[in-house]
């Protein structure tokens, strides 16, 4: 029983150790020294320029791009056009930005804004827009129908200017280098 105990725990050492060899994490890779800067400022700010980091699992993918909100000029363009109307839901992950009713001055009529982003491009069909309006009679009758007409151009057409200065804005600013310190 032993003996059996034993062989197991070794094959199964050796079957981690296959694994871990084939790992291209822990393989050897001959560095040339003059590539690499002595002070750690320097080395640090070449690393992150080339994108290099830890990484699990081997993927090859290099760092440097991150999609946040504020760096997205359509998502930007798109809260700024509707930024007087009160918000339910801005999932920049998921790609929608829903708005809450909004009646103004009007007690009977309100209207509601959906935004679907297809696609970070600024282009006319990145945007699914919808804007449903709702009448209500007397006695809290209401009625909602999906509004096709002039306002959801106009929406699309305000957010993909806007989106297209952003763009502009945001090329320009980053053409210029980088002067803080790295800690």
């Amino acid at each position: 029983m032993k003996n059996f105990n034993f062989s197991r725990n070794i094959g199964f050492f050796l079957l981690i150790l296959f694994f871990l060899s084939s790992c291209n994490a822990l393989k050897y890779k001959p560095v040339d020294a003059k590539e690499y800067p002595p002070e750690p400022e320097k080395r640090v700010r070449k690393n992150l320029e080339e994108g290099r980091g830890f990484r699990l699992m081997g993927r090859d993918k290099k760092g440097g791009t991150f999609d946040f909100a504020s760096s997205n000029p359509l998502w930007r363009a798109s809260l700024d056009t509707i930024n007087f109307l009160p918000l339910i839901s801005a999932n920049y992950s998921g790609g929608i930005i829903i708005t809450d009713w909004y009646s103004g001055d009007s007690n009977s009529e309100s209207i509601k804004i959906s935004i679907r982003f297809l696609t970070n491009e600024i282009r006319v069909d990145a945007l699914e827009i919808k804007v449903f309006s709702k009448k209500c009679g007397i006695q809290s009758n209401c009625k909602i129908v999906e509004s096709k007409g002039q306002i959801v151009s106009d929406l699309k057409k305000k957010i993909l200017r806007k989106a297209a200065i952003y763009e502009k804005e945001m090329k320009a600013n980053n053409n210029k280098p980088y002067l803080g310190k790295i800690k």
